[in-house]
């Protein structure tokens, strides 16, 4: 059962510039679904904490950088907000907004500073104190993937539960591996691969499945995060952290995406674009043009 969350938000968002300036990246909005089965439009980091929290997860520690205390003021309860819109005749989006507030009652929040963006590893090495030994998820912030009834989180959590790896994670097929770290692995069955090699931002990738921000770990991931040095980008990367859990003799899996599931990143210009689209298709927006 895993029941603790990390997720990682302290990234400049420096490619989304100007509108990042003050606002996180991670606080932009998408189109999502009400309560009630209506259209609403919520920050993607509340997207993917309430879908995590559908998923079971009740213990959440996000790792914050300078610049995000718009998302902790987010994640806190403000109830006489709440009342002042059930008062101004707001009923529906006070609904909205308890049942978010409920949320984050029922939840262990848990902040850790990032003084640097030294990178996705270095980010995840901070949880450790909040993570222990157990077995944990790990989210980035600025990706989402949308799937039917949440099936590839399940396919993710089945696949860890019954086969008892020590690190596995999602993976989708791309045109350009090159911007991604890639998988080199070998299909075991129902989509799921074992993994020989990983490796970030590949000159010559050893295929087009690249790795998807969302994963399950066993605490020897931080044990390879400390001995790995800095890598791309003058960054300490996750991806060199499992390849050392590969070296090591672990296992690693990694999950594909069905034709049905998409992933939606706010990472560049372009991707919000796609992502924003995505998410009015999926609440069933009509687009033209």
């Amino acid at each position: 059962m895993i029941k603790k969350a990390v997720i990682t938000t302290a990234g400049k968002g420096t490619r989304m510039l100007p509108v990042t300036k003050e606002q996180p990246k991670e606080m932009l909005p998408l189109f999502d679904k009400t309560v009630n089965g209506g259209i609403c439009v919520k920050p993607l980091l509340q997207i993917i904490f309430e879908l995590l929290f559908e998923f079971g997860i009740r213990d959440f520690c996000f790792i914050t950088g300078r610049g995000k205390r718009s998302i902790e003021e987010h994640f806190t309860q403000d109830y006489a907000y709440l009342q002042s819109l059930r008062e101004r005749g707001k009923a529906e989006l006070a609904e909205e907004l308890e049942n978010f507030y409920r949320m984050l009652d029922s939840s262990n929040i848990f902040w850790k500073y990032q003084p640097k963006p030294t990178g996705f590893g270095d980010a995840v090495l901070l949880s450790e104190p909040f993570v222990q030994d157990e077995p944990f998820l790990v989210c980035a912030g600025d990706t989402y993937i949308q799937s039917p009834e949440n099936d590839c989180f399940k396919r993710l959590r089945s696949t860890f539960e019954e086969r008892d790896p020590d690190a596995v994670f999602l993976t989708f097929e791309v045109e350009d591996p090159k911007m991604y770290g890639v998988i080199e692995g070998e299909e075991i069955g129902g989509d799921i691969y074992e993994v020989k090699r990983v490796v970030e931002k590949p000159e010559k990738p050893p295929s087009n499945l690249a790795i998807l921000p969302v994963y399950i770990f066993k605490p020897i991931i931080f044990r390879a995060l400390e001995k790995i040095p800095h890598g791309k980008g003058n960054e300490k990367q996750l991806t060199d952290g499992i390849q050392k859990v590969i070296e090591w003799g672990f296992e690693v899996l990694a999950v594909k995406l069905n034709q049905t599931e998409k992933r939606l990143d706010i990472g560049n210009p372009e991707f919000y674009a796609d992502a924003v689209y995505l998410s009015a298709k999926w609440v069933g927006i009509s687009w033209t043009g």
